[in-house]
């Protein structure tokens, strides 16, 4: 099944480090990032857990969930936390899933049917593209996918950076341009007319052309 924005996010059940999850009860009423791996002991990956669980905290403070994925036994995803904690200095706590079977990676369209049943004799390469950050909102709805290849570490502060703006324009119907920052100058998107604008914005924007209209940040 391939995935796309605003559709919503495969519901499923898995072990993890922290139990049995049903991902959709899991996320609650929040917001949730899901951020898969090929294969535990990766040195990429390592680094990108690493500093997830450093963030750990700024994604709690807005409300949203992590949980990592990697395509190997749950029993393996606690020897490499620890790897993990003695290598990047911090502690992952938030859940792991197992995904021996690749049944959340064929799920999520990572892999494709006849990669097989199960993570044995597969290497990392082999799924070189469950490398994949989901983010999802309240309504399960995907909001966010970023695909990277494996020598390429992600970036989780741009990560961090979408979810600011994400949260923000769903609550007050702006949009953010290029390389946005919390506080910067947001859009008025084009749907919403002068009048509108007027009732929401009244203090004024700036008018760059009929279709760009800059306003200070709502927050």
């Amino acid at each position: 099944m391939s995935l796309r924005i605003n559709q919503t996010a495969p519901d499923f059940t898995a072990e993890t480090t922290l139990g049995t999850i049903r991902f959709h009860e899991w996320i609650g009423d929040g917001w949730a990032i899901l951020f898969s791996h090929p294969k535990d002991f990766t040195p990429v990956c390592t680094t990108e857990l690493g500093y997830m669980a450093k963030l750990a905290p700024e994604f709690a403070r807005r409300n949203c969930k992590i949980v990592g994925l990697s395509v190997d036994p749950v029993a393996n995803h606690g020897k490499w936390a620890a790897d993990i904690e003695e290598t990047q200095g911090a502690k992952v706590e938030y859940p792991m899933i197992g995904d021996p079977e690749l049944a959340v990676a064929k799920l999520y369209d990572m892999l494709p049917a006849e990669a097989g049943e199960s993570c044995e004799g597969r290497t990392a390469a082999d799924n070189a593209t469950v490398r994949t950050v989901f983010v999802v909102g309240p309504d399960k709805k995907i909001k966010l996918m970023l695909t990277y290849p494996m020598s390429t570490g992600r970036n989780f502060d741009e990560v961090l950076r979408v979810l600011d703006s994400m949260q923000l324009t769903a609550k007050h119907n702006i949009a953010t341009p290029v390389n946005w920052k919390p506080g910067e100058d947001v859009i008025i998107p084009p749907a919403v007319s002068d009048e509108a604008a007027k009732a929401k914005f009244p203090g004024g924007w700036k008018t760059v052309k009929p279709y760009l209209r800059v306003v200070k940040s709502p927050e």
